[in-house]
């Protein structure tokens, strides 16, 4: 943060205090995000987006894949290992 603005603090906040007053309305109504913890901040941005998108369980009908071809077959787990893989949280 630069001086000049860290001087100006109060006045950056009154002139967004007054855009919120202006522009807030009930169909583009503003949220706030609490970002002093920036991880928290992304995910709670993340989560009320995906919360405020209409979710319905779609019909899939059932995918019967054929059988794998043996042709240049090769152990293909054996070239991940020694790599950083993601966590399966889920």
């Amino acid at each position: 943060m630069d001086t000049e603005s860290y001087r100006l603090w109060y006045d950056y906040s009154r002139a967004r205090d007054l855009m919120f007053k202006a522009t807030n309305s009930k169909h583009a109504p503003w949220y706030v995000i609490r970002s002093d913890d920036k991880r928290r901040a992304r995910l709670n941005c993340i989560a009320h987006i995906l919360n405020s998108i209409p979710y319905g369980r779609v019909k899939h009908d059932k995918v019967k894949l054929p059988k794998r071809s043996n042709k240049g077959r090769y152990n293909d787990q054996a070239g991940l290992r020694g790599m950083k893989l993601v966590a399966e949280r889920y």
